[in-house]
């Protein structure tokens, strides 16, 4: 449903539905008509009315967050599950998260059980990282409901998720099931092999193949696992028993063409994958999908193969000219891939494609190219023009050439100054060259044209707290707080609210806000707070537990290893 074309809720079958409204008695002259008037036991009194009203009339006029208030506070006084599915509906177009969140928590309070919130829910858990929430939710489905559970679990374990707390709720939940859940069964099978435990997820396939040799969807998990232990013919053989169940089976066709691939068998994948296309529809989509499986493979000749008809019509995917393009750049065709990167139109890839294009013309060593490159591409989207100078400096910085990528910033900012985006970037290259001044100059700069730009007031109180200046922390705490008003559950302003009170000499009120922060933004900065201020607090065994989680998660992690060097008993 769309709020500007139609009203979230008819607000006269919504007062029927309800109960329906005590009658009015005809206008007199008295001071108070309906002073005398039984008070309102079934449906809406005026307050809930009114409520009601003006969420509806908020909706329509696109102030959506005001509409998901309204929704909210009359479902909570009259325990209407349908006023909570408006107020989520409504909140859907508000893009803030948390709102979104507390909607679908009060709807599924008020319809226990119910399949629409649990699955917005887990959704909106799987966008922030948070997988065993995600996967919470997943489990109060019913049924058939938990069909895509394995498709959950492939999807946490690809996306970086820690597979150790998953596994442990989902043996729980078989230890309760009552028959054998095949799905849940082979869940744990890959989550088992996640963590190490091979012998374990290899003994559970195998009973499950057992009790269901005709259920394709084994067959697949055995064939996947056993590609990823570096086994292909195994892999090659299950593939071929699933199609024997399942014949045409796409996920098993695909994991057998990608089987031959391993094996060298370049003529059967392209044959497999032939007839792919030819039983399931010539989509694009499914070229885009097989072509990046080539290039992944290493084989950029089959992938090219699958890419070149899409390019015949009006209607070519931008990813396939991007990927038209790095496949010219492998082969070292630089002009023919400047012609397929400048095809990408603007949209998700067009900043990847130019980035693509400008750096290889770099690495060609024609940095001059690349420039007028840019520069042409600036002039044919305006609109895009802020971001292609953004790309250029970062370019320039990388090829040593930081006076001419200056040079560029206070050019353009001298024809924009309002322009936010590179002013901000100036401010941050001004912090790496250890000039505090200039970078508050121009974040003053920004914060005093949009005083809402919670970006700027966090990096302002952020730098101000963390080089800890003398006399200036309380002013860094109002900054930051401001942008928490901003944005409340942004996690970098989590981690600088916890951060400066840390500066503060608080390190117990730091805790709650940098945990927060951590769970919503594992990175190598906030947990290098999180592990100084819980070893602050004394909990050592704690913060030691994370230093090993970190130490073997970032690759790179400067502040992690400078927190190590500055307390050495921190290691595990």
């Amino acid at each position: 449903m769309t709020l500007l074309r139609r009203p979230l809720f008819a607000p006269l079958g919504l007062a029927l539905a309800l109960g329906g409204c005590q009658a009015l008695p005809a206008p007199s002259q008295a001071e108070d008509p309906l002073a005398d008037a039984p008070p309102v036991s079934r449906g809406l009194d005026a307050e809930g009315l009114s409520t009601l009203l003006v969420a509806e009339l908020a909706g329509q006029r696109g102030d959506y967050r005001r509409a998901t208030r309204g929704f909210l506070a009359t479902a909570e006084r009259y325990g209407a599950p349908e006023l909570a599915r408006r107020a989520a509906l409504a909140a859907r177009f508000d893009e803030d998260p948390a709102l979104l969140e507390e909607a679908a928590r009060r709807w599924q309070a008020l319809t226990p059980g119910s399949e629409a919130p649990a699955r917005l829910l887990a959704s909106l858990a799987m966008q922030r990282g948070d997988w065993s929430t995600a996967l919470e939710q997943r489990l109060t489905l019913d049924g058939e409901d938990t069909g895509s559970l394995l498709d959950f679990v492939e999807g946490a374990l690809e996306a970086g998720a820690d597979p150790t707390p998953l596994r442990r709720r989902l043996a729980e939940h078989l230890a309760e099931a009552e028959a054998d859940d095949l799905e849940a069964g082979l869940a744990m099978t890959l989550l088992e092999a996640a963590e190490g435990d091979i012998e374990a997820s290899h003994r559970r396939l195998e009973q499950l193949i057992e009790r269901f040799p005709e259920q394709p969807e084994a067959w697949r998990v055995r064939a996947m696992l056993a590609l990823e232990s570096g086994a292909p013919e195994r892999a090659r053989a299950s593939a071929r028993e699933g199609l024997a169940v399942a014949t045409g089976d796409p996920r098993l066709m695909l994991l057998l063409a990608q089987a031959e691939i391993r094996l060298d068998n370049l003529a059967r994948a392209e044959a497999h994958t032939d007839a792919l296309l030819a039983d399931h529809g010539d989509r694009p989509e499914l070229r885009l999908a097989l072509a990046r499986l080539y290039l992944e493979e290493g084989h950029p000749r089959p992938a090219r193969r699958l890419l070149l008809p899409l390019t015949g019509g009006d209607d070519t995917p931008p990813l396939a000219f991007l990927l038209l393009g790095g496949i010219a750049e492998q082969e070292g065709e630089v002009d023919n891939a400047l012609l397929y990167y400048r095809q990408v139109p603007e949209g998700e890839e067009f900043l990847f494609s130019r980035a693509s294009a400008a750096r290889m013309l770099i690495e060609d060593d024609r940095l001059l190219d690349a420039r007028a490159f840019l520069r042409i591409e600036r002039l044919r989207h305006p609109e895009a023009a802020s971001s292609l100078t953004a790309l250029e400096v970062e370019l320039l910085d990388e090829a040593g050439a930081r006076a001419q990528a200056d040079a560029l910033l206070d050019s353009r900012l001298a024809a924009d100054p309002d322009d936010a985006r590179l002013r901000y970037q100036r401010a941050m290259r001004a912090y790496q060259d250890g000039d505090l001044a200039a970078m508050e100059a121009d974040l003053r700069a920004i914060i005093a044209r949009d005083p809402d730009n919670a970006n700027a007031l966090n990096a302002l109180g952020y730098t101000l707290a963390d080089e800890n200046l003398e006399g200036r922390l309380e002013e860094a705490r109002a900054l930051i707080e401001r942008a928490l008003e901003i944005e409340p559950d942004n996690p970098a302003i989590l981690d600088s609210r916890g951060w400066v009170e840390y500066r503060l000499g608080d390190p117990e009120a730091a805790l709650p806000w940098l945990e927060r922060a951590w769970d919503a933004l594992p990175d190598q900065e906030v947990g290098a707070h999180l592990i100084e201020v819980l070893w602050a607090l004394d909990r050592r065994e704690r913060a030691r537990e994370l230093m090993a989680t970190a130490l073997e998660r970032f690759e790179t992690r400067p502040r992690i290893d400078e927190l190590l060097e500055r307390i050495p008993a921190l290691a595990p």
